[in-house]
């Protein structure tokens, strides 16, 4: 008992660790973003994950490790949407010292859309439907985060199609024919390492969620 309730407290911190540096980031990015209407379509996914997950912090809390990666991908989404993912200053150290055609930072916001989501949908598929660890789990996973990547490819078609080129730093194309397939590429990737790498680790925190 002394065990579970020491595995959800550390849950229940890990949220309210990031609910604190979501909102602090929101306010700073807030300030003076490149581009305002990008920034809210960038951040949207934040505004709305962060109530969903405060709602069920007592019913179905995350492990820490799922937390933690949450947490990551929000900020990379603020710190887009700050500076469009085009402009952002790391992906510019990044594309001159790789010697790169184009800002990499969209590039690494779609391996995080396959990274975290698969984390998170395991562990719902986990601990909600009882799946088992293994191959079959691995294949509904991975096809769980390429239909996110894929959906959200779609909304910003549809963005394109109401906005016109006011969506285009949402975008973040940057000439680049191939975009929408190298997104779906790179959540793919993504996908594919993290239940590679953390499997593990996650089931541990997991069992002891379950203890």
């Amino acid at each position: 008992m002394k065990a579970a309730l020491t595995s959800r407290d550390a849950a229940w911190r890990s949220l309210a660790a990031v609910a604190v540096i979501w909102l602090l980031a929101l306010i700073v990015s807030g300030i003076a973003p490149r581009d305002r209407l990008t920034w809210f379509m960038e951040v949207a996914p934040v505004l709305i994950a962060a109530p969903l997950l405060l709602a069920t912090r007592a019913a179905f809390p995350f492990t820490t490790l799922a937390y933690v990666l949450i947490c990551l991908h929000g900020l990379i989404l603020i710190v887009g949407g700050t500076y469009t993912y085009a402009h952002v200053p790391a992906g510019f150290w990044v594309q001159e010292w790789l010697g790169l055609a184009r800002n990499p930072y969209d590039r690494l916001g779609h391996l995080a859309q396959g990274f975290i989501p698969a984390i998170v949908a395991r562990e719902i598929l986990i601990r909600t439907f009882r799946f088992v660890p293994g191959r079959f789990l691995f294949f509904v996973t991975t096809c769980i985060c390429l239909a996110i990547s894929a959906f959200y490819e779609l909304i910003e078609w549809w963005s394109a199609l109401v906005l016109g080129q006011g969506a285009d730093e949402f975008l973040g194309t940057q000439g680049d024919q191939w975009d929408t397939q190298w997104d779906m590429f790179l959540a793919l990737v993504g996908a594919c390492a993290a239940q590679l790498l953390l499997s593990r680790l996650h089931e541990r925190q997991i069992a002891a969620l379950r203890r």
